[in-house]
């Protein structure tokens, strides 16, 4: 018998490594039943994305269509583009007993929460601000501009970590990963969880 995925939510402020977290997880643990929400967004596509793949990527008259037919679980706009994970899909997925993590930040994670309570909320914190922009400049993706924007946002972000059910600290990353993990394995070993998973054990061991 399979039992219901977990919906997690893991936020973090730009550069705090979330991204690479939740690849590493996927990576690392195949057999694992996970999957992450490819969200729709009208930004532009980086070097090496790949539609359908990383995000889904939609003009901004479409993404508003499907804001009107009430596609999405949570939408929001973060610097002057827009961002919506789909409703149906996240329910499909975790009916098949399959965890999903949504990579979105604290505004969406307040809509997510709002519709699907039970959702676990995981925030991921840099140990420094000055690590923080040294990680965003290192990964060339931004100009100095949007660097210094991100920048000033942290703080408002990070602020909200009280709002999430679990803290990582990613100083050191592999250390961050076994504590990412330490979560998964911790929700899924919970009785309602492992009542379902072993139910026909359980009957028998009440049985003899």
């Amino acid at each position: 018998m399979v039992g219901k995925g977990t919906l997690y939510i893991v936020s973090a402020p730009s550069g705090a490594g979330k991204s690479s977290l939740i690849s590493a997880m996927l990576e690392k643990n195949p057999n694992y039943a996970m999957k992450v929400s490819i969200s729709h967004t009208t930004r532009d596509q980086r070097p090496g994305e790949e539609d359908g793949v990383h995000y889904h990527f939609v003009e901004k008259q479409h993404f508003l269509e499907l804001m009107d037919q009430n596609v999405f679980l949570e939408h929001a706009e973060v610097f002057g583009n827009y961002y919506g994970t789909s409703r149906v899909w996240i329910e499909e997925t975790l009916n098949k007993g399959i965890d999903v993590f949504l990579d979105i930040d604290w505004q969406g994670a307040r809509q997510i929460r709002k519709q699907m309570p039970q959702a676990k909320g995981i925030f991921i914190l840099p140990p420094s601000n000055g690590e923080l922009e040294r990680r965003l400049n290192t990964r060339g993706q931004d100009s100095e501009e949007v660097i210094a924007g991100r920048m000033s946002k942290a703080k408002s972000e990070i602020s909200h970590y009280d709002e999430y059910d679990y803290l990582i600290i990613n100083d050191d990353f592999d250390a961050a990963l076994m504590d990412f993990k330490a979560i998964i394995r911790a929700e899924r070993l919970k009785q309602d969880k492992q009542a379902v998973k072993y139910n026909g054990m359980l009957k028998a061991l009440l049985s003899e």
